[in-house]
C-alpha cells in the first residue's frame, strides 16, 4: 500500500458526477474492452459510480472496486477506502466497517481512514439504537393491544 496519506474527503463521495461525465468514464472503459480495460479507467468509472445518487450505480461501483482490489495490489489502499464509502452509502454498514478496519489496520496514522472508520461505527451505533427503539415500540404496541383485548373480554 502507498505511504501517501492523502485520500479524497468523504464529502467528495456525495458530489455526484453529471450523467455526461459518468458516460464519458463508461465509454472509456468500453473503448478499452470493458472487463479488460485498464485498472485506472475501471477505477475512475467505479469511483464515479460510487459517487452517484443511484443505488444501482453505487452497487456496480462497489463490484468494480472489489474486482480491482482482487486484481491490483497497487490499488488496494484506494479500493478499500472507496469500498468502505460505497458500502456506507448503500447502507451496508457491516461491510463498510470491514473495509475501513482493514484500511486503518494498514495505515493507523491515516486521519482520513480513521475518520471514515469512526463515521461508520457511529452509523452502526445509531442504527442499532433505532432498531432497539423499534423493537421496544413494537413490544409496547403488542402489550397495549393485548391489554385492550383483555379489557374487552371482561363483562
Amino acid at each position: 500500500m502507498s505511504n501517501i496519506n492523502f485520500l479524497p474527503t468523504i464529502e467528495d463521495a456525495y458530489g455526484a458526477l453529471s450523467a455526461e461525465q459518468l458516460d464519458i468514464l463508461r465509454q472509456q472503459v468500453l473503448s478499452e474492452g470493458g472487463d479488460i480495460a485498464s485498472i485506472q479507467s475501471r477505477f475512475n468509472y467505479a469511483w464515479g459510480l460510487v459517487k452517484s445518487h443511484d443505488a444501482e450505480d453505487q452497487r456496480l461501483g462497489v463490484k468494480l472496486l472489489t474486482d480491482i482490489y482482487k486484481e491490483s495490489p497497487m490499488r488496494r489502499r484506494e479500493s478499500l477506502y472507496y469500498l468502505a464509502i460505497g458500502c456506507y452509502k448503500l447502507g451496508e454498514y457491516a461491510m463498510a466497517k470491514r473495509y475501513a478496519d482493514a484500511l486503518v489496520a494498514h495505515e493507523p496514522d491515516n486521519a482520513q481512514a480513521r475518520t471514515l472508520k469512526a463515521m461508520v461505527e457511529q452509523k452502526i451505533q445509531t442504527e442499532g439504537l433505532k432498531g432497539a427503539a423499534l423493537v421496544g415500540a413494537g413490544l409496547a404496541a403488542v402489550a397495549a393491544a393485548a391489554g385492550f383485548l383483555l379489557r374487552q373480554r371482561r363483562p
